[in-house]
């Protein structure tokens, strides 16, 4: 297959030259580690002091990697992505929250990007986070099997009763619903509580999309037998499929609680299961719509070719491409250039409340063997090319 993904001209093509040097400065810090530590560290204190830096975040970092304080800020770039034919997720990005008020919050913005999706093309999915609408730990306790204590029962008949209204909304406005992943020792109860949505509203198509997170070694078999009980049940199937996102967190737990790590033993052992479950879901396209959301170009040509192989179109609406929104650029315009879907998610919320996903972010970038070397690479191409034009 062409190699597209070198095209710098289309991949920034609605980036100023400013944005440009502003791309570099921020990847070229991501690139040093103990830079980000430091960092993160430096810009909690700053924040949780009240110091006055939330316009040096919001002109750098915040800006590159986020839409807006709230969805209407964000209205610009999403209009502006769509003119190159990328559409975008809004994702409401407040993390750590503990208190119902919080996830009150939550639900009532997950119901509005509902609402925003319903009524643009740009913005063909809504999606959440479980813990954004309930406690870590009675997710948790749940997926034990612990018993709940009464007021813990009426806190998790809270969750499912937000569950369940956000995917009815989603479904009654057909806007189909991503619902991320998380830690794997909370996982099991989320997993449930989204199969029983999809066993609710995916009965004509897949509205409710759960998330796969591929660095786990068992996530291949769990999707296998949760589209064995769809083919029974008469419901289809939607998933995300991802890499993942706590991978130190998860080995550290492992060894302090004397259990095997749930991650692959390697990078290639992970690609490996991500590029199987791709496969899976191209398989069965009949009853599966997946949202590959990946910054692997290697991922991301294997399923084109996949889906040339299978006689899919690249617009057909049960398969999508996902990128976070300001990193793989040269991925995400390239891939709507020649006709695929593509939806890259577009973080917004307040600066503050933001930032444990920003930190989150510049973490995931060191770790990932090459993701932010070749973003500076692509960078530097781009201003190459645009000086000597």
């Amino acid at each position: 297959m062409e190699k597209l993904f070198n095209n710098t001209q289309v991949a920034f093509e609605l980036k100023s030259d400013t944005e440009l040097d502003r791309a570099y400065f921020l990847f070229k810090m991501i690139s040093n580690q103990p830079l980000v530590r430091i960092g993160a560290a430096v810009t909690n204190f700053a924040l949780n002091a009240n110091l006055p830096v939330e316009g040096l975040i919001r002109a750098t970092v915040f800006d590159h990697f986020c839409g807006g304080i709230n969805e209407n800020d964000c209205l610009s770039v999403v209009d502006k992505m769509h003119t190159k034919g990328v559409s975008a997720v809004l994702d409401y990005s407040v993390e750590g929250k503990e208190e119902e008020e919080q996830f009150d919050l939550a639900l009532k913005m997950t119901l509005k990007t509902i609402d925003f999706a319903k009524e643009r093309n740009a913005i063909p999915f809504a999606v959440f986070k479980p813990t954004g609408f309930g406690r870590f730990e009675l997710y948790q306790k749940r997926g034990e099997n612990q018993a709940l204590t009464a007021m813990e029962q009426l806190e998790w008949d809270r969750v499912v009763a937000r569950f369940d209204l956000v995917c009815s909304e989603a479904h009654k406005k057909d806007v189909a619903l991503l619902i991320d992943g998380e830690e794997s020792w909370m996982q099991d109860a989320a997993d449930d509580l989204v199969t029983e949505m999809m066993r609710k509203y995916n009965k004509e198509k897949a509205i409710v999309f759960n998330t796969l997170q591929m660095y786990r070694w068992d996530r291949l078999d769990y999707l296998k037998k949760i589209h064995e009980q769809a083919k029974k049940e008469g419901f289809f199937i939607g998933m995300k499929l991802v890499r993942g996102a706590y991978m130190e967190k998860e080995n550290v737990r492992a060894i302090d609680k004397g259990y095997p790590s749930p991650i692959c033993s390697s990078k290639t052992s992970t690609d490996v299961n991500y590029d199987a479950a791709i496969t899976y879901m191209i398989d069965h396209s009949a009853d599966m719509s997946i949202f590959a959301g990946t910054h692997n170009e290697e991922s991301t040509y294997f399923m084109m070719n996949l889906m040339e192989e299978k006689g899919i179109k690249t617009n057909d609406n049960r398969v999508w491409f996902g990128q976070l929104y300001g990193m793989s650029d040269n991925i995400s315009y390239n891939l709507a250039n020649h006709g695929y879907n593509i939806a890259k998610y577009l973080p917004f919320g307040p600066v503050k409340d933001v930032m444990p996903y920003l930190i989150r972010r510049a973490e995931e970038n060191t770790s990932v063997a090459g993701q932010t070397s070749r973003e500076l690479g692509l960078i530097k191409s781009e201003r190459k090319r645009r000086k000597d034009n």
